[in-house]
């Protein structure tokens, strides 16, 4: 028989995170498109952040017919991807004073690009990048590469570039319990043997 779970934070209803959960205002709007693969990993960082952000909101799938709707005039979108031409945050308002909508993929690298692939309009939106370097607090880990940040890692790091001095650590609490919770289930000595340097 399956464990009753939490409808809000999905995590198992002795595991809930939900009063850890800000709910935090920002400025830019945050769309995550999550793939599939996605929605049962253990994480699920960006279900945590898109419940911790009052201007969020998360699309699950891999086409998404509806994107032309959810881009709206009232903000500049933008992909937050890295790659060829992206500018690094913060952008700076320039002519254009609307506040941004950033569009974040979630998932791995290879599904991240299968999604921008396979909905051209991503494609063709303006990307920004985060700057190379910032350190994840992921103690698990053993992605590639130094921009390897879990997706709420690298939206609270984009929202604090864009809107400082504004802060939005409190959205990783839920995240580093987690973090803590696997670490303590694995035992300190398995966590030192394959996760520290």
């Amino acid at each position: 028989m399956p464990r009753p779970v939490c409808p809000r934070c999905c995590r198992p209803l002795g595991h809930c995170l939900c009063s850890l959960i800000p709910s935090l205002p920002s400025r830019t709007r945050v769309l995550i498109l999550q793939h599939p693969d996605e929605v049962r990993h253990a994480l699920n960082t960006a279900r945590l952040a898109a419940l911790g952000l009052q201007n969020a909101e998360l699309k699950i799938g891999e086409h998404f017919p509806d994107l032309p709707h959810w881009l709206s005039d009232e903000y500049r979108a933008c992909l937050l991807f890295p790659g060829d031409g992206a500018q690094t945050l913060p952008l700076s308002d320039g002519e254009d004073s609307r506040p941004l909508l950033l569009v974040v993929p979630d998932g791995t690298w290879r599904k991240a690009r299968k999604l921008i692939y396979l909905n051209p309009l991503l494609a063709g939106l303006p990307r920004v990048s985060l700057p190379v370097g910032l350190p994840s607090r992921y103690r698990l880990r053993k992605a590639p590469g130094e921009v390897a940040l879990a997706t709420i890692e690298a939206i609270v790091a984009a929202l604090e570039l864009q809107e400082a001095p504004a802060r939005f650590d409190t959205l990783l609490r839920p995240f580093e319990a987690l973090i803590d919770g696997q670490i303590e289930a694995m035992g300190s000595e398995t966590f030192q043997r394959n996760h520290q340097r």
